[in-house]
């Protein structure tokens, strides 16, 4: 279990970024965390994986504080896909799916962790393409190389941040069914900055609304889509639908 309790953070004094946030990840399910830019969304989840610690409150880990755990043992629980991926070498897509192995054998593979990487480059489908350097392959089979990676990486909870940027609307889809069966096959738990609330409403089961640095509300997307919650968080007017049973946004003026 991972649980946040009343973190804050900042980058100035003048600044805060995160503002006593309580949260509760709930196991495997996705959790969308949705919001405006500079609500604390990716700053959230830098805390909650130890890579910023937080100025305070704290974020217990399988009942530990995360500061009090190991760098590389806190690598073998969570994963962390960043928002903007920068790689100053040219690899092959195998050698990207290789360095999810890193916390486990240090960079020297061993016939299991070569196993690891060869079940992630099946799942992801990505046998044709693991011989291919990432800049010779598409945006969106670049990111299933990456979320290879982090399969490889072997962690029961993953964390990704803004995982649909620059990607179309078929590579997004595919993208969101693809965190879906990580979750439904292999028991992961998954927390996802979306920017598109639609995304957040059609494959999370649980959306964290957040502005200004807290969270104003929380739950399932029948609770989370509506305008009472949304307007405020958005500053903007939504004119929300129901479409099989689910809410969708429609993001036009209305009047």
């Amino acid at each position: 279990m991972i649980e946040v309790r009343s973190v804050s953070q900042s980058y100035s004094r003048d600044k805060e970024i995160l503002k006593e946030v309580d949260l509760v990840v709930r196991e495997r399910e996705i959790t969308a965390l949705v919001g405006a830019n500079g609500a604390g969304k990716s700053t959230l989840l830098g805390v909650m994986t130890n890579l910023l610690p937080a100025k305070k409150g704290v974020v217990m880990l399988d009942g530990v504080d995360i500061r009090k755990i190991k760098t590389n043992e806190v690598a073998k629980k969570i994963a962390f896909l960043k928002q903007t991926q920068q790689l100053s070498i040219r690899i092959t897509v195998k050698d990207l799916v290789e360095f999810g192995r890193f916390p486990h054998c240090g960079g020297r593979l061993r016939d299991e962790d070569r196993e690891k990487v060869e079940e992630a480059i099946y799942y992801m489908k990505l046998e044709d393409l693991q011989e291919s350097y990432l800049d010779e392959i598409s945006g969106g089979q670049r990111q299933r190389a990456f979320i290879a990676m982090i399969l490889a990486q072997d962690t029961p909870y993953i964390f990704l941040d803004e995982p649909l940027n620059n990607l179309d609307i078929k590579y997004s889809v595919e993208m969101m069914k693809i965190v879906t069966k990580l979750v439904e096959d292999l028991g992961k738990t998954i927390v996802v900055v979306l920017h598109d609330i639609n995304f957040a409403a059609a494959y999370a089961s649980h959306i964290v609304a957040m502005k200004d640095g807290q969270v104003i509300k929380e739950g399932s997307p029948k609770e989370v889509i509506t305008p009472s919650v949304l307007n405020p968080v958005f500053d903007h007017d939504f004119h929300i639908v129901d479409h099989d049973g689910r809410s969708v946004c429609l993001y036009y003026d209305h009047e």
